[in-house]
């Protein structure tokens, strides 16, 4: 048996579109000689689809597309993904599930079982766990069939669930495991995946076919990736990374794969390192595709074609116009300079020399006359008070302002250029610096910006060098440093690091050895500045825990604030 794995780009919500994907891709398993084709999760709707699936037509449409999509699985067997319909009273309305189609008929529905319910995943609050466990029997061969999560809970160290979905299926005597995926993006989950598709090959002493969805979906991407292990542990597919593809394996009798071994069982590593910047070419390269792919998706998914950013001859903003130019193309990506008066010569003379080098369009726009006029408007109530974080953020939100009118005008999406260092502490200005339809390296600390500005420059000097070497500054008023107002961001992002993604306490980072005094003003910096990031604009996922729908913390609260 030929079982082909479809891996997809979709859109939430677009059935037409998703549904001639999907057409297509069963054409072309059946021109590659297959038997079964599989696609991954929610493929009918997109995933996540979220409360789109508590309106009626919404689920209505669904089976309007599986309807239609039956009718070209007449030779060969399909596997897709959509939400199904409880038929029983009790439970929850819906079911996630997979749908088997063949002689242009439903011959099964298998029901997800692990309902994830944690960091960006909410499946709890729509779907009912699957109650039932069945092998899908065809052309003489068994199926194990399970959705995404389902695969998840193995190993000794804390089960998140009380079941395993494959213990139930392996008393059937299955003889493969398909699993029907939407697994997203970030920079240690590419070798975990894998990590865990061994396993369960290892428990079950099955082949494996995983098929995973690629794609952004406003802030998480998904890689694809798609992997194809023998019954041995060996992995014998790997659908590349941030693009659609199409790819399959013969089933045999025995069990075996005609497929080439493309890395042996013991090759495989699950151990989980601390990124420390990205040293890891490997990694790195995942996360710039996943910038990449996050802005064009969100931009081509939404209809829009244009972007626009603030570019201030910082590291940020230089990496943003980078990363923007690679994923719209240059042409569509306008910079927009706005010295004040403190800004420094070679920062404008940077900032212009990066578009010259990136080919992208870019205006100087001074800010002088409009931040004066401010001053002198306000100056009845400052009422000649000393300089302070007023007349600094003035000139922030006069640069936001000014950028928004001209994307109001000309139809641009303003890309926002904070990172995850500054987003952590508050180091921003609402309705300045932090406006913007999409924040690009919101989920990347500043040592990660730096290293992203290397890999950017790694065949060329595209980002002056410069801009990479000089210390940070805002440039708000004279001599201004982000060392002033924050600590060395060697000490603050490993210290970020172990609070937001390893959710360690303040004892627990202080144990390892960093300053007490230094832990706590940045831990109540990070905590006293949730109302700042409550109101920020999506952010490209591509870390364990990103800010966003993944963390979710009061804004009112006292927890080492």
């Amino acid at each position: 048996m030929k079982i082909i794995l479809a891996q997809q780009n979709y859109h939430i919500g677009n059935f037409e579109s998703n549904r001639k994907k999907i057409i297509e891709g069963i054409q072309q398993a059946k021109a590659m000689g297959g038997d079964l084709v599989v696609f991954s999760e929610m493929s009918v709707c997109g995933y996540p689809a979220r409360d789109f699936v508590e309106f009626n037509d919404f689920i209505n449409k669904c089976y309007e597309s599986i309807d239609l999509i039956k009718e070209h699985a007449d030779t060969i067997g399909v596997l897709i993904g959509s939400p199904a319909r409880n038929k029983q009273v009790e439970g929850k309305d819906l079911f996630n599930a997979a749908f088997f189609l063949y002689e242009k008929e439903v011959k099964a529905e298998i029901h997800k079982t692990l309902l994830p319910t944690y960091d960006v995943f909410d499946e709890y609050r729509y779907f009912e766990p699957s109650w039932e466990w069945k092998v899908v029997p065809f052309k003489g061969k068994k199926l194990a069939v399970t959705i995404c999560e389902d695969i998840w809970n193995l190993g000794n160290n804390n089960p998140l669930y009380r079941v395993c979905p494959m213990d139930q299926l392996i008393t059937q005597q299955p003889d493969v495991m398909i699993n029907l995926s939407a697994s997203p993006f970030d920079y240690l989950h590419d070798e975990n995946r894998k990590a865990v598709v061994k396993a369960n090959v290892a428990k079950y002493g099955l082949p494996m076919f995983y098929c995973n969805a690629i794609g952004s979906q406003t802030e998480i991407v998904f890689d694809g990736a798609s992997l194809i292990f023998d019954k041995h542990g060996n992995l014998c597919k790997a659908l590349p990374m941030f693009e659609e593809a199409i790819d399959g394996a013969v089933l045999n009798d025995d069990g075996s794969l005609d497929a080439a071994v493309l890395q042996a069982a013991a090759g495989i590593s699950e151990e989980e390192t601390m990124p420390a910047g990205l040293e890891e070419k490997h990694n790195l390269a995942q996360v710039y595709d996943a910038l990449v792919m996050g802005i064009r998706d969100y931009f081509s998914k939404m209809g829009f074609t244009k972007a626009i950013l603030g570019s201030s001859g910082g590291i940020d903003s230089a990496v943003t116009l980078a990363l923007a130019c690679e994923a719209l193309g240059k042409d569509n990506v306008r910079a927009i300079l706005m010295p004040s008066p403190y800004s420094t010569s070679h920062s404008v003379d940077d900032a212009v020399q990066l578009s010259k080098n990136l080919g992208n369009p870019y205006d100087i726009i001074r800010i002088d006359n409009v931040y004066q006029s401010l001053l002198d408007t306000l100056q009845p109530v400052f009422n000649n008070l000393p300089f302070s974080l007023a007349e600094e953020n003035m000139q922030s939100r006069t640069r936001g302002n000014l950028l928004m009118a001209i994307s109001n005008k000309f139809g641009y999406i303003l890309l926002n250029t904070s990172n995850k260092s500054e987003l952590a502490t508050g180091y921003g200005t609402l309705y300045g610096d932090m406006a913007g339809g999409l924040g690009v390296l919101g989920d990347c600390y500043k040592l990660q910006v730096y290293e992203l500005a290397k890999y950017i420059n790694r065949n060329s000097e595209i980002i002056p060098y410069n801009i990479i070497t000089k210390a940070p500054s805002a440039e708000l008023r004279h001599d201004q440093k982000d060392s002033d107002s924050l600590p060395d961001y060697q000490v603050l992002d490993k210290v970020l690091y172990q609070y937001i993604e390893k959710r360690q306490g303040p004892a627990e980072i202080k144990a390892q050895g960093f300053d007490s005094a230094v832990v706590d003003r940045i831990l109540k910096l990070v905590n006293t500045n949730e109302y700042k990031r409550n109101q920020f604009c999506p952010i490209i996922r591509v870390s364990p825990k990103a800010f966003g729908v993944g963390r979710r913390v009061p804004i009112v609260g006292k927890y080492l604030a």
